[in-house]
Protein backbone atom coordinates (compact mmCIF):
# COMPACT_ATOMS: atom_id res chain seq x y z
CA UNK A 1 0.00 0.00 0.00
CA UNK A 2 1.14 3.45 -0.80
CA UNK A 3 1.36 6.15 1.83
CA UNK A 4 0.64 8.84 -0.75
CA UNK A 5 -2.50 10.87 -0.09
CA UNK A 6 -4.24 13.19 -2.49
CA UNK A 7 -4.22 16.83 -1.39
CA UNK A 8 -7.46 18.00 0.08
CA UNK A 9 -9.74 20.35 -1.82
CA UNK A 10 -8.68 23.21 0.50
CA UNK A 11 -5.00 22.60 -0.27
CA UNK A 12 -5.62 22.66 -4.00
CA UNK A 13 -7.55 25.93 -3.75
CA UNK A 14 -4.74 27.45 -1.66
CA UNK A 15 -2.11 26.42 -4.24
CA UNK A 16 -4.27 27.80 -7.05
CA UNK A 17 -4.61 31.16 -5.26
CA UNK A 18 -0.85 31.36 -4.66
CA UNK A 19 -0.07 30.63 -8.34
CA UNK A 20 -2.61 33.20 -9.59
CA UNK A 21 -1.29 35.80 -7.12
CA UNK A 22 2.30 35.29 -8.27
CA UNK A 23 1.20 35.61 -11.89
CA UNK A 24 -0.62 38.88 -11.14
CA UNK A 25 2.40 40.35 -9.34
CA UNK A 26 5.13 39.22 -11.72
CA UNK A 27 3.42 39.93 -15.06
CA UNK A 28 3.47 43.76 -14.73
CA UNK A 29 7.11 43.63 -13.68
CA UNK A 30 8.03 41.91 -16.92
CA UNK A 31 6.68 44.87 -18.88
CA UNK A 32 8.87 47.47 -17.21
CA UNK A 33 9.71 50.37 -19.49
CA UNK A 34 12.65 52.71 -19.67
CA UNK A 35 12.50 55.82 -17.52
CA UNK A 36 11.02 58.94 -19.08
CA UNK A 37 13.43 61.58 -20.34
CA UNK A 38 12.15 65.17 -20.15
CA UNK A 39 14.16 67.38 -22.47
CA UNK A 40 13.87 71.14 -22.90
CA UNK A 41 14.95 72.68 -26.21
CA UNK A 42 15.40 76.46 -26.40
CA UNK A 43 15.68 77.91 -29.89
CA UNK A 44 17.68 81.15 -29.68
CA UNK A 45 18.62 80.94 -33.37
CA UNK A 46 16.98 82.76 -36.27
CA UNK A 47 15.82 79.47 -37.85
CA UNK A 48 12.67 77.52 -37.09
CA UNK A 49 13.29 73.98 -35.77
CA UNK A 50 10.94 71.60 -37.58
CA UNK A 51 12.01 68.14 -36.36
CA UNK A 52 13.71 66.70 -33.27
CA UNK A 53 15.12 63.20 -32.98
CA UNK A 54 16.96 61.14 -30.33
CA UNK A 55 19.56 58.42 -30.73
CA UNK A 56 22.15 56.64 -28.66
CA UNK A 57 25.26 58.79 -28.27
CA UNK A 58 27.41 56.59 -30.54
CA UNK A 59 24.69 55.89 -33.11
CA UNK A 60 23.22 57.60 -36.15
CA UNK A 61 19.99 55.59 -35.99
CA UNK A 62 17.42 58.17 -34.94
CA UNK A 63 14.03 57.51 -33.47
CA UNK A 64 10.77 59.13 -34.51
CA UNK A 65 10.27 62.89 -34.69
CA UNK A 66 9.37 64.10 -31.18
CA UNK A 67 7.94 67.49 -32.13
CA UNK A 68 4.20 67.86 -32.52
CA UNK A 69 4.78 71.45 -33.74
CA UNK A 70 7.82 73.40 -34.90
CA UNK A 71 9.87 75.48 -32.48
CA UNK A 72 9.80 79.04 -33.75
CA UNK A 73 12.91 81.23 -33.66
CA UNK A 74 13.07 82.55 -30.10
CA UNK A 75 10.76 79.79 -28.84
CA UNK A 76 11.16 76.65 -26.77
CA UNK A 77 9.63 73.23 -26.34
CA UNK A 78 9.72 70.37 -23.87
CA UNK A 79 9.55 66.78 -25.06
CA UNK A 80 9.25 63.48 -23.22
CA UNK A 81 10.54 60.12 -24.38
CA UNK A 82 11.26 56.71 -22.91
CA UNK A 83 15.04 56.62 -22.52
CA UNK A 84 17.16 54.25 -20.44
CA UNK A 85 20.69 55.43 -21.27
CA UNK A 86 22.85 57.93 -19.36
CA UNK A 87 23.52 60.04 -22.47
CA UNK A 88 21.48 60.93 -25.52
CA UNK A 89 22.28 62.41 -28.91
CA UNK A 90 19.73 65.07 -29.84
CA UNK A 91 19.33 65.93 -33.52
CA UNK A 92 17.34 68.95 -34.69
CA UNK A 93 16.42 69.80 -38.27
CA UNK A 94 15.90 73.46 -39.09
CA UNK A 95 13.77 75.15 -41.75
CA UNK A 96 16.59 74.88 -44.31
CA UNK A 97 16.90 71.10 -43.84
CA UNK A 98 20.19 71.47 -41.95
CA UNK A 99 20.92 69.25 -38.97
CA UNK A 100 22.20 70.39 -35.58
CA UNK A 101 23.36 67.88 -32.97
CA UNK A 102 24.46 67.71 -29.39
CA UNK A 103 25.02 64.96 -26.84
CA UNK A 104 23.55 65.45 -23.38
CA UNK A 105 23.75 63.74 -20.02
CA UNK A 106 20.22 62.56 -19.19
CA UNK A 107 20.47 63.08 -15.41
CA UNK A 108 17.92 65.52 -14.08
CA UNK A 109 16.15 67.59 -16.72
CA UNK A 110 18.57 68.16 -19.61
CA UNK A 111 18.27 71.28 -21.72
CA UNK A 112 19.72 72.27 -25.10
CA UNK A 113 19.92 75.88 -26.20
CA UNK A 114 20.32 76.29 -29.96
CA UNK A 115 21.95 79.53 -31.06
CA UNK A 116 23.07 81.04 -34.37
CA UNK A 117 26.54 79.70 -33.49
CA UNK A 118 25.39 76.06 -33.14
CA UNK A 119 27.15 74.14 -35.96
CA UNK A 120 24.79 73.16 -38.80
CA UNK A 121 25.29 70.22 -41.17
CA UNK A 122 23.63 71.17 -44.43
CA UNK A 123 25.09 68.32 -46.44
CA UNK A 124 27.49 70.36 -48.54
Amino acid sequence: MSSFQRPSSDTRIYIFIVVVSLFCVLTPLSRATAPTLSLSVVNNSQKEIRHLFLSSAASDNWGDDLLSASIAAGGSSSVNADWGESTVKVVAEDEDGCFLTTTLNTAGTPSWTITNDTPRNCGF
